[in-house]
């Protein structure tokens, strides 16, 4: 927000004053809050630090001692510099004494060989202070807005994240207090360098305080937590943490931990779902959801996978499942209501145990029948997607529950009802149904008394054996008969032929599965 000292020397106002610095250029970059004018001997009793000190000095003591003491204070306040005109009292150069004890304490001492008016210099100087604290003041407010927006949007914690580090320009990562990481934004760096061995490296970043820059580490943190209860830590990646820095991060902290008291699921159950989400829509390379896995202290390499779907449980009874089984892997929500469970085993041959093991458990804690479906094994990251996705077409096509506790459906049990549930979305199917049922469909609609169709239904469905069928459907067998003769001369089809009939009843399956 403030300029400065090197800065300040390149002004008009300064340049014109021809000045020549003497001592002290590596505290150059100090930052300039004030430029102060006085000839007083004791000027340090009436600074608060960031001060540029203008001078002639005719106010100075003549000894060394004097010098000496007079260039310590400025350093010992937290003045920022002294620029000295000559020609009042020094013509040439400084002493020696104050040159030398400036160059020690690292303090910018600068001579002005052209005479200049300080108000000029202080002018100038102070327009830029204001309107960088103008300037810093709309940033601040927008900042504001920013995560004002962010919280009544009821925006995921991961999205907080990345706009923290777009806010900061830097790396961005929120973990747990195990140090696993919910959320990251490498700012356009490499996710997989940022998060390398993050549990460790993290564990060696130690800030003063609840806010506070380790400038060893590199980082500035801040406590994420609500109600007295602390759960994370939130880290911007900083070699020098300035005032802006430290809002930025605080109001990101109280915006997470809005976001936390304000959503059910916890921000790992959150962050697990969108790594399935990811995986299930190619929205990150697999390397990065590896990453960002282990991160979280799940392991996908060197694992054998299983997608997992669950229908109709919720997300935290996997995850407790999971735990309850000493099972590891990804379990969140999935977008259409079912719950993902991505399984990491050590070994293939462990798979039929663990599946038994968790559908068991989450059955036991599940209010109501639930659907547990897997799909085929996979030895490689890339391959849970195809897993995930053959499990979940399963969990959706199945018209049975499990006949045991233990019981975990797979593309096996589907049969035909679920093979045509899972091509309902198939221009071609539709296109079947409608060639091999249209007219009758059309028909029904015109003569909604009759409905062609049941009857069609119930003598397929019966083995074409037309006295059960007309059983089934509560009618006489003449009425029967009459209404199966109408359905062959409406579909122009031979119902006594078995191809035929084959042909329609699966269309009715089909159109069974449309309707779903």
């Amino acid at each position: 927000m403030f300029p400065t000292v090197r800065e300040v020397l390149e002004l008009d106002p300064v340049r014109n004053g021809a000045p020549r610095v003497v001592a002290g250029e590596r505290g150059l970059d100090q930052a300039v809050r004030w430029v102060h004018s006085s000839e007083v001997p004791d000027i340090a009793t009436l600074l608060r630090g960031g001060e540029l000190i203008l001078i002639t000095g005719i106010g100075l003591p003549p000894e060394d001692a004097g010098l000496r003491r007079f260039i310590t204070d400025l350093a010992d306040v937290g003045a920022c510099g002294l620029a000295v005109e000559m020609g009042r009292r020094y013509s040439q150069r400084l002493p020696a004494v104050m040159v030398r004890t400036a160059e020690e304490l690292g303090f910018p001492l600068v001579e002005l060989h052209r005479g200049t008016p300080f108000v000029l210099i202080t002018q100038a100087v102070h327009g830029m202070i204001v309107d960088a604290q103008l300037a810093e003041l709309r940033a601040t407010a927008e900042l504001h807005q920013r995560f004002t927006d962010l919280s009544v949007e009821g925006a995921a914690p991961a999205e907080v994240v990345a706009q923290t580090a777009a806010l900061a320009g830097a790396p961005v990562v929120l973990e747990n207090l195990s140090r696993q990481v919910l959320a990251y934004d490498a700012a356009g760096g490499s996710a997989e360098l940022l998060l390398a061995n993050w549990e460790s490296h993290s564990r060696a970043v130690q800030p003063p305080g609840r806010t506070g820059h380790d400038a060893e580490a590199g980082w500035l943190v801040t406590v994420v937590g609500a109600r007295g209860q602390d759960w994370g830590r939130l880290l911007i990646r900083r070699q020098v943490a300035r005032d802006r820095d430290i809002t930025l991060i605080e109001r990101a902290a109280a915006t997470l931990a809005l976001v936390r008291l304000t959503q059910r699921d916890d921000l790992e159950r959150q962050s697990q779902s969108a790594l399935l989400a990811a995986l299930l829509a190619h929205t990150v390379p697999v390397g990065d959801v590896v990453v960002r896995a282990k991160a979280l202290g799940v392991h996908l390499e060197r694992r054998h996978l299983i997608g997992v779907v669950i229908r109709a449980c919720p997300a935290d009874v996997a995850a407790r499942a999971l735990r309850d089984t000493s099972l590891a892997g990804l379990a969140g929500a999935l977008d259409d209501g079912n719950t993902g469970v991505l399984l990491t085993l050590r070994t293939a041959e462990e798979e039929p145990d663990a599946l038994r093991r968790l559908a068991a458990r989450v059955r036991a804690l599940a209010d109501g029948d639930v659907v547990v479906a897997a799909g085929e094994g996979v030895a490689t990251p890339k391959e849970a997607r195809r897993s995930l996705l053959e499990a979940s077409q399963v969990a959706m096509s199945v018209r049975h529950t499990a006949s045991s506790p233990e019981e975990v459906l797979r593309v096996a049990d589907v049969g035909l009802p679920g093979l045509l549930h899972m091509l309902r979305d198939e221009p071609r199917l539709q296109t079947f149904v409608e060639q091999e049922l249209g007219p009758l469909l059309a028909y029904d609609v015109r003569h909604p008394r009759e409905q062609l169709l049941g009857v069609l239904r119930s003598y397929l469905e019966c083995g074409r054996n037309k006295s059960a069928a007309a059983e089934h459907s509560h009618l006489s067998r003449p009425a029967f008969y009459e209404r199966l003769a109408r359905i062959s001369r409406v579909l122009g089809a031979d119902l006594d032929s078995v191809q035929v009939c084959l042909s329609l009843h699966v269309a009715l399956l089909a159109l069974d599965a449309l309707r779903d």
